[in-house]
């Protein structure tokens, strides 16, 4: 998959015939997205053009809320390996600023659609709005569809138990500590990927070591003590309890994700590690005693580990 951050950048040449083309935050890949993208890819393949995933980068909602964006579903680099495992060809991520705020509707559609993408069937869910103040709406793109040559498709919502599955659903549920919930809104476990780094050894003072995980986030979707599973280590899935959270015993107040990897010592510095949120076992808590945390961090472990052997891996 190729990325592309301007439009001068785009690979014309093998947009000759038109391309297709769907756009959205889609932040978290749930399977809403999943449905929208598979009728991307078919179409891509049908009619032998490129498929176009456009979104933006901030996105929207964090350039309108700079003080207090909406947790990320998921990093960039997530995101960006999903769309490619995907199959999508070609993701064009500009960055969204003034100008894209500005845009009308129209010069949207012909700047943007038309002349910058090529686009010849756009692929849209069924609440699909753009442009200025969100100005830009689904029969505005089927008015001009005519004229500019392209052709609209309207994908509807994905529905779970009654509930339309989108990213602020799952954030929702997430908050809540209803990983269950937002296990089936996502359609699997909620995941957190990253670079084990290195700490500052508290954990392993305490005789619970940790890998620490390079968030790269501004805010957590989650926060508290957990059951996880970690996948992406040479052995194999692997069960542990993680905090993620501020430390509040230690006076922290940058959120870090921590994981005890149960049963395991070894060094894995530098590895790529996802990390899958099965249940929450409690909220952060201020211990004015080290002693009564080490305590309860026994307990979490026991939890976890009750908890993890009763799940499929």
């Amino acid at each position: 998959m190729r990325l592309v951050r301007h439009l001068a950048d785009m690979p014309f040449a093998s947009l000759t015939d038109g391309s297709v083309v769907t756009i959205g935050a889609f932040d978290g890949l749930h399977p809403g997205h999943e449905h929208l993208l598979g009728q991307v890819i078919a179409a891509s393949a049908k009619h032998g053009r490129p498929s176009i995933v456009m979104s933006f980068e901030p996105t929207p909602k964090e350039f309108f809320s700079v003080d207090s964006p909406p947790a990320r579903l998921m990093r960039f680099r997530e995101k960006f390996e999903a769309l490619a495992a995907h199959g999508i060809d070609i993701f064009y991520c500009p960055r969204f600023a003034q100008p894209m705020r500005d845009i009308t509707a129209g010069d949207f559609i012909r700047r943007i659609l038309v002349h910058g993408l090529c686009v010849r069937h756009l692929v849209i869910g069924d609440d699909f709005h753009f442009a200025r103040r969100r100005e830009g709406s689904i029969a505005e793109l089927q008015r001009a569809s005519v004229a500019l040559g392209y052709t609209v498709e309207q994908v509807p919502s994905v529905i779970v138990d009654g509930v339309r599955v989108s990213s602020t659903a799952i954030r929702d549920a997430l908050a809540a500590g209803a990983m269950d919930r937002a296990a089936a809104l996502l359609g699997r476990p909620y995941r957190m990927s990253g670079k084990v780094v290195k700490g500052e050894k508290l954990g392993r003072t305490l005789g619970f070591p940790t890998a620490n995980v390079d968030l790269r986030r501004r805010q957590s979707a989650v926060m508290g003590i957990f059951a996880v599973r970690v996948h992406g280590l040479s052995d194999g899935p692997r069960d542990a309890v993680a905090s993620l959270g501020i430390r509040p015993t230690f006076n922290g107040t940058k959120p870090l994700l921590e994981v005890h990897l149960f049963d395991f010592d070894r060094d894995i510095y530098g590895e790529y590690i996802h990390v899958d949120f099965i249940s929450r076992l409690r909220g952060e808590i201020k211990y004015d005693d080290v002693g009564e945390l080490v305590a309860q961090m026994h307990r979490d472990a026991d939890n976890a580990r009750s908890i993890l052997a009763a799940t499929t891996a």
